[in-house]
Formats: C-alpha cells, sequence, structure tokens
C-alpha cells in the first residue's frame, strides 16, 4: 500500500512545490488539503499523479480531534504558516490518528517547543518533526558535515538573501516580519545576549550574485545550537532581499518598532506583500545562501569553511521545502524515523540535501 501523505495548505505556494515533488512517486498517495474543499480539489485533479490524489477541507483552526479523522494519513506535513502563533493542533491532530508529521516552521518558539509533544507522540509510535526546513535542518546539516574535520566549532554566520520573484506568500513574509524590530537573545562571546531583528546593514559579497545587504534574524537555531555544538562562542543568522531599497525599506520599519512607534509588523504582511511586488521587474530571479563555519582541529589549528548556495530561474523557493520531500520518501521507502517530538535534526544529510538538488538551478560553492 502506498504511503499516504496529507499535505495541510497543498495548493498554497510551498504546499504545491511539495505535492509536486510528490506526485510522480508510486509509493506515495496524497490528500490535498486546505481550507477550501474545491480548491483542494481542482487543485488535486490538476496534474497526473503516479496514484490519483485527493482532495479534502482541513482548517487548521479546527479541534485536533476533528481535523484528520476521515482522511487517515500516515504522514502529514503542514505548509500553513505563519507558524509563530498558530500552536500545535496539526501536529496533535496526527498523533491522536496515528500519524507521522514534519511543518517548514521557522518560528524559534514553535520549533523549539515542540518536544512538550514528545510523551504522547512516542505512546503511538509516530515521529512529530518540526523545523523540516532550511532552518535548522539545512543549517545543521552542514555544522555537522563541518565536524567531520574539525574537532569543535567556534564561530557560525549564515543567511538567505530570497528573490523578490520568490512566489513568497503573506505567511512567509509574517515570519520574517514578527521578528523585524523585535528583541531576542542570541551566543555573542561565549554568552546568549541581546539582539534586534533586521538591525544593521551588513554587506556580503556573493560569487555572481554580488553584494547583498543582510540584517540580524531570529531563528530556532539560535536557541538550538550553543547546546547542540559545545564550544560555540558566536553564532548569527541574517536575513536580506535581493532588491537594496526594499531591504533598507524594511529597517527603517523596524526602527520604528524598536521605539514601540507602531505595533508588530507581521499584521502588515499582506499589504507589504503588496507593496513590494512592483520591484519585482528590478530582481532577476537568483537566490542565495551563505555559511561560514570556524573552529578548531584535533591538533588545535584553526579552520574555516565557507559555503554557498546560488540559485536561479526562481528556483530558490524549492530549497526550504526539500526535508519534507525527503521525509515522505523516507517513510515511503520504509525507513524507519525514531518516534518521538522534536526540532528536525539529525533526519537529513547534507549528502541528502544535495542529491535533492539534481534538476535544478541550484549550485553549490564550497571554499
Amino acid at each position: 500500500m502506498p504511503l499516504r501523505v496529507a499535505i495541510i495548505g497543498g495548493y498554497g505556494n510551498f504546499g504545491g512545490y511539495v505535492a509536486r515533488q510528490l506526485a510522480a512517486d508510486g509509493a506515495i498517495e496524497l490528500v490535498i488539503c486546505g481550507r477550501n474543499l474545491a480548491k483542494a480539489q481542482g487543485f488535486a485533479a490538476g496534474w497526473q499523479a503516479a496514484n490519483p490524489a485527493q482532495g479534502a477541507r482541513v482548517d487548521i483552526a479546527d479541534p485536533p480531534a476533528h481535523m484528520l479523522g476521515d482522511i487517515a494519513p500516515d504522514l502529514v506535513i503542514n505548509m500553513v504558516g505563519p507558524y509563530h502563533g498558530q500552536g500545535y493542533g496539526v501536529a496533535k491532530a496526527a498523533i491522536a490518528v496515528g500519524a507521522h508529521y514534519c511543518d517548514i516552521a521557522d518560528a524559534r518558539a514553535f520549533v523549539c517547543g515542540i518536544g512538550q509533544l514528545d510523551t504522547a507522540a512516542r505512546e503511538k509510535g509516530v515521529t512529530v518533526l518540526s523545523g523540516a526546513s532550511s532552518v535548522p535542518a539545512l543549517t545543521a546539516a552542514y555544522c555537522d558535515a563541518a565536524l567531520q574535520e574539525m574537532a569543535q566549532l567556534r564561530r557560525v554566520e549564515y543567511g538567505i538573501s530570497g528573490a523578490e520573484q520568490a512566489n513568497r506568500g503573506a505567511g512567509t513574509v509574517a515570519a520574517v516580519l514578527s521578528y523585524v524590530g523585535e528583541r531576542f537573545t542570541r551566543l555573542r562571546d561565549g554568552r546568549m545576549q541581546e539582539e534586534i531583528g533586521w538591525r544593521g546593514a551588513i554587506p556580503v559579497d556573493y560569487p555572481e550574485l554580488g553584494r547583498r545587504w543582510f540584517a540580524t534574524g531570529d531563528v530556532p537555531d539560535l536557541e538550538l545550537f550553543p547546546a547542540r555544538y559545545p564550544g560555540l562562542q558566536e553564532h548569527r543568522f541574517l536575513a536580506g532581499h535581493e532588491i537594496a531599497p526594499l531591504h533598507f525599506g524594511l529597517w527603517f520599519l523596524g526602527a520604528l518598532r524598536r521605539l514601540r512607534l507602531i505595533p508588530n509588523l507581521s499584521r502588515y504582511a499582506d499589504m507589504l506583500v503588496k507593496l513590494s511586488k512592483p520591484f519585482n521587474v528590478f530582481g532577476r530571479g537568483r537566490s542565495g545562501f551563505h555559511m561560514v563555519i570556524e573552529g578548531v582541529d584535533e591538533s588545535g589549528a584553526v579552520a574555516v569553511r565557507r559555503h554557498w548556495i546560488i540559485a536561479r530561474s526562481g528556483h530558490g523557493p524549492n530549497i526550504p521545502i526539500i526535508p519534507p520531500i525527503l521525509i515522505a520518501r523516507k517513510f515511503a521507502r520504509g525507513e524507519q524515523i525514531e518516534p518521538g517530538a522534536r526540532p528536525c535534526l539529525d533526519v537529513i544529510s547534507l549528502d541528502d540535501y544535495r542529491a535533492a538538488f539534481a534538476g535544478l538551478d541550484i549550485e553549490c560553492i564550497d571554499e
């Protein structure tokens, strides 16, 4: 029997990417879920799948006990953001029906708090993974690979610069806006210290892409990595725009938020998405990711690794949704992932991730 995979938000921007990638797999049967039954059914019927796809109405605001009962999934993929104010209703519903669960959350509290469901997940024998995305899944995979050559990590810094033509929805934008101008903590000089979201104008020169501007961001990694990598002294995540005026415009709004002159910017996600669309003509559909890892080898000598990912042709949005695709394929092949609820670490290796770039206009550069 094929693995029955329910994708919540399956006809949305990211959910649609996942669905199309899994549709051709004969070991997977898809159920496209969302609040609008007609859209779910229409999307499911719109392409040829190895096993006929179905559409179903699922609203994440529904009581967990009634959310998935009629679908009977083996795996639930939650693609509905933003996650920072969502709660664990979907994950609880998956556990209740004995299904595995994963999401692409990058909200720090959401991902780091998923362990509260660990006992319930283990009792049902299911795996619950949060943060199956660029952070922390991909970033941890890079750090784990570095430890094959380094004895200890000391400094880790990385950033994501998305293309303006990446077809981002309001949920994705709201996730970033939720920390702009807000206070959080990160590891600096060996201890957790206060940081402010979207502070700074940090230039990073990329191969091919040229100079991109970045500012500080908040992700689950900032809480997870200090314990995961003992010896780490400095840890920073950066986010940026392809179009510099948009970056500095958001920096200005962040300054207003720091002074508490305006509310949390996530409430303006819909409006800001509309205001940013005229700038798309200045973009070139190229996204970038960079990572600098510094540590020491067995002899105590300093070791440095620099990594770049260049995504062309608008293929950048494929990068954060690769982990749920690979997780679904692992379950479909009968691979076991340890039961319990936790952040998505130790599940997707760097080799797994890079192999999934095949067929995409994505290049990895290592120095």
